[in-house]
C-alpha cells in the first residue's frame, strides 16, 4: 500500500501562550487539525525561531523542548513535546537539498515547532526534524528550498512552514487589540496565494498593503515559501483569526 501524498501546511503559530489558551480560535483550530489528516510518518518544521546563515537540520535522536521565551506564566515553562527526531529523514533534507545543509545534532524543538505539534499530535509520536531558515536570502531562496523537499510529501512527511501570516510585535504590545491595520494584508495574502500568483508573493514587500508594517523583519513569513514550494500551487486558508495584531491564519498547499 502507497503512503498518501500529504499537503504541506502553513501555520501561524503567534504567542507561545497558545499552547495554553483555550480561548484562542487557533488553538481549537490546530487541536483539530492534525486529527483532520493523514497520520504522516515524520514532520518537517522550518519555523520562524531558527536562523542560520546556511541551512541546518536537526539530526538529535531525542530533540529537548526550547523554551525560547521569557516572561510568561511558570505553567507554560513546564511543558514538555518528546517527541523523536529521525535521523534517516535529516540526512534525506540534507541529500535533497544537495548536501547544501549541515547537521546539529544538539538543537531541540524551538516553540515554533512544538507549541503547533503539540495540539496537533499530543501524544508526540511523530518523529519530528527542522530545518533552519536563511532570512537574509529572502522569499525566492525559501521557495525553492521547498521545491526541493516537495518529494517528501509523498513519503509520508507532512512538511510545516510556522511563522506568521502577520507579525508585528511592537504593535502587539502597544496598540492593544486593534487588528484592522492588518486585515488588508490577510485579505490580500487569501487573493494572491487563491489565484496562485507567485510573482506577486515573492514582491510582497512592493505589492502588499503595509508590507513593512505587517512584517518589519521578515523570518515569520519565510516559512510560508517553503510550505508553497513544497506543496504545490493549490492553496487553501483552513483557518483565519487574530490574536490582537497577529493574524493567525493557516493555509493548506498541495498539487
Amino acid at each position: 500500500m502507497t503512503d498518501p501524498i500529504l499537503p504541506s501546511l502553513f501555520l501561524s503559530h503567534g504567542s507561545p501562550m497558545l499552547a495554553l489558551d483555550t480561548n484562542n480560535p487557533a488553538h481549537a483550530f490546530l487541536t483539530k487539525l492534525g486529527k483532520s489528516l493523514p497520520t504522516p510518518k515524520a514532520v518537517l518544521v522550518v519555523s520562524a525561531h531558527w536562523e542560520t546563515a546556511a541551512p541546518r537540520i536537526t539530526d538529535t535522536a531525542q530533540p529537548v523542548t526550547i523554551h525560547d521565551f521569557h516572561g510568561f506564566p511558570e505553567p507554560l515553562y513546564e511543558l514538555r513535546y518528546p517527541a523523536s527526531g529521525n535521523h534517516a529523514l535529516a540526512h534525506q533534507v540534507a541529500a535533497l537539498l544537495n548536501q547544501a545543509a549541515d547537521m546539529d545534532t544538539i538543537r531541540g524543538l524551538d516553540h515554533g515547532a512544538w507549541v503547533p505539534l503539540l495540539l496537533m499530535y499530543p501524544r508526540a509520536e511523530i518523529p519530528v526534524v527542522q530545518l533552519s531558515l536563511q532570512t537574509p536570502l529572502g522569499p525566492a531562496h525559501h521557495l525553492k528550498l521547498g521545491k526541493a523537499l516537495a518529494p517528501l510529501r509523498a513519503q509520508g512527511v507532512l512538511i510545516i512552514g510556522s511563522g506568521g501570516a502577520t507579525h508585528n510585535l511592537r504593535e502587539y504590545f502597544h496598540q492593544g487589540g486593534d487588528h484592522h491595520p492588518y486585515e488588508a494584508f490577510s485579505a490580500w495574502l487569501q487573493v494572491i496565494l487563491t489565484r496562485g500568483d507567485h510573482d506577486a508573493l515573492l514582491d510582497y514587500r512592493q505589492r502588499a498593503p503595509q508590507a513593512a508594517r505587517n512584517h518589519p523583519t521578515e523570518e515569520h513569513f519565510l516559512p510560508l515559501f517553503v510550505a508553497l514550494g513544497a506543496g504545490g500551487s493549490r492553496a487553501v486558508r483552513l483557518h483565519h483569526s487574530f490574536d490582537r495584531t497577529l493574524c493567525m491564519d493557516a493555509y493548506q498547499f498541495e498539487d
